[in-house]
């Protein structure tokens, strides 16, 4: 995404001294990473990872314990014992990394390094979510703890010809790592070190912006702890994938919600005051096809829960203008996630946006077994366009928060950073 006008001092990519498990002291790379820890499914899916590998790094992005203190101090540890034991070591010189992920026939490959902290009212990094002070808090408190960014966030931006090239070009030869991990991602890491080929890509970054893809808690973290300091710091950049998303368009999925405390029955029930209800064939995927259908027309949702698939579509549009804000722009206004969260959860479900009352799941599988384990309603959603996302973000609109799931997402553990190697 390039800027409207001028921007000499844009985004500012910096090299860093990678931390990474060192291949022999662990039993696979595969085995000790970990989804983002937003997207890891509780409690089943973190166990399944603690007990792939004792390193995994889910032991530091999600560590068990009921006191957050402990909790964090607990990530701190393990984090400086692995490094001790050799299980991490530190990269011998700083780079950015050419970071690839192939997914069947979808590639991607970015860049990850430490970026620049810009204030928001400079409009380099642009959000297009709402955060809630809980989650931002909780990853503060375990970065000051560790010391450390575990996972990169993961930005969008529109470049010029000249780092794609030095990334495509990169990638052809040997990684400095390469591993596929269980959900079928093949994921290869190189390291560029050149000081005029970093040069090069710096000059291409510098007059560009980029849109949050995933990760907006995360960043606003980074920006709550750089506010913390006194004078310049390590705290001023903070770890991130950049994609260029003009060479390798990025993937956008809805993220779904589950309703544990609200039956199928009487969600159904309720909504058809304000929506056509009906019927729909399984299994699952001819469901999704006909949400789908029905999205292209308007806002539209799938229920299921009760080993059944209902559509919600043809909303009220009187009742839609009682519920949903006017202070916004009508793209806005028109989202599924604006429509589903003010008419359907607030005014007709009455169901707080608390975590014991809505879950978030990236997977539809995953949403419609937690529903079902649960005697819940899931809330089945079609994604948005990207560049609905694009366009509201450039207006300095945030849609609501877990409305689009871009990915691939980088794969945490396969590259750290250690505030205190710079």
């Amino acid at each position: 995404m390039t800027t409207s006008g001028p921007a000499p001092d844009g985004l500012r990519l910096a090299p860093f001294r990678g931390l990474r498990y060192v291949p022999e002291r662990v039993g696979s790379l595969a085995a000790v990473t970990s989804p983002p820890y937003d997207v890891v499914v509780r409690p089943d899916g973190q166990r399944h990872l603690e007990t792939a590998d004792p390193h995994n790094v889910v032991r530091l992005i999600l560590p068990h314990n009921p006191d957050p203190t402990s909790r964090h101090r607990q990530a701190a540890t393990a984090l400086a014992r692995w490094q001790r034991e050799g299980v991490l070591a530190p990269d011998p010189e700083p780079g950015l990394y050419v970071y690839e992920q192939r997914d069947g026939d979808h590639l991607q490959r970015g860049l990850i390094g430490v970026l620049r902290l810009t204030p928001p009212e400079e409009r380099i990094v642009l959000p297009h979510e709402d955060v809630m002070p809980g989650p931002v808090a909780d990853r503060a408190a375990l970065m000051r703890a560790t010391g450390a960014n575990l996972e990169p966030l993961l930005l969008a931006y529109q470049g010029g010809e000249s780092a794609a090239e030095i990334v495509d070009r990169t990638a052809g030869t040997e990684p400095l790592l390469a591993t596929t991990t269980e959900d079928g991602i093949h994921h290869r890491l190189w390291s560029i070190t050149d000081p005029g080929t970093l040069a090069a890509i710096d000059a291409d970054l510098s007059p560009r912006q980029a849109l949050i893809a995933d990760g907006h808690h995360r960043w606003a973290t980074y920006l709550r702890l750089q506010a913390e300091q006194s004078g310049p710091s390590p705290w001023d950049h903070g770890l991130v994938l950049l994609v260029d998303t003009a060479h390798y368009p990025l993937r956008v999925r809805a993220i779904h919600r589950v309703l544990p405390q609200l039956p199928v029955a009487d969600a159904v029930e309720a909504a058809r005051h304000a929506f056509r209800v009906t019927d729909v064939d399984g299994p699952l995927p001819v469901a999704l096809d006909a949400l789908a259908a029905a999205a292209a027309e308007g806002n539209a949702f799938l229920l299921a829960g009760d080993g059944r698939f209902r559509l919600l579509d043809r909303p009220d549009p009187l009742q839609i203008d009682r519920s949903v804000p006017h202070d916004q722009p009508r793209e806005w206004r028109q989202l599924d996630a604006t429509v589903l969260h003010s008419l359907l959860l607030d005014d007709i479900w009455r169901v707080p946006d608390v975590p014991e009352h809505i879950s978030y799941l990236h997977t539809t599988e995953s949403a419609v077994e937690q529903a079902e384990r649960h005697g819940g309603t899931a809330v089945l959603m079609h994604p948005v366009d990207e560049s609905v996302v694009r366009e509201l973000a450039r207006q300095g609109v945030t849609m609501p928060r877990k409305s689009t799931s871009f990915g691939p997402k980088p794969a945490s553990g396969l590259v750290m950073r250690s505030l205190e190697l710079g």
